[in-house]
């Protein structure tokens, strides 16, 4: 068994409606998200997948974020914009084009982190 993990990041400003305190009010983060992807096998060069593959969408994904404001987009009018939606989302657009995705980590700033990954 093989697990891979890319990572890159976005910035984006978004604000916690409903939060008791100064995240209710807009603000931004630099996320940086990483992508878990398992696979039981090797290809004939030897590797379980290409991460130039995975990387290029994971930014397809990333570039749609970066510099919005993420309240304003389709999926966050439905879901509060926090860091475990974030994680949702990206988790389920990569899952459109890596089926063998395991889980999404999002740093929200240096210090906070949030993992998802189905059951």
């Amino acid at each position: 068994m093989f697990d891979i993990s890319v990572e890159g990041t976005f910035s984006a400003a978004h604000q916690v409606k409903g939060y008791p305190g100064d995240c209710a009010d807009i603000h931004g983060h630099t996320y940086r998200i990483s992508i878990k992807v398992r696979t039981n096998n090797l290809n004939k060069l030897g590797m379980a997948m290409d991460f130039r593959r995975v990387k290029k969408e994971l930014n397809k994904i990333l570039k749609k974020l970066d510099h919005t404001t993420l309240n304003k987009l389709p999926f966050f009018k439905k879901h509060n914009a926090t860091a475990e939606w974030v994680a949702v989302y990206i988790y389920n657009e990569m899952k459109k084009k890596i089926k063998a995705i395991t889980s999404v980590t999002v740093w929200e700033g240096p210090d906070n982190t949030v993992t998802y990954y189905e059951a």
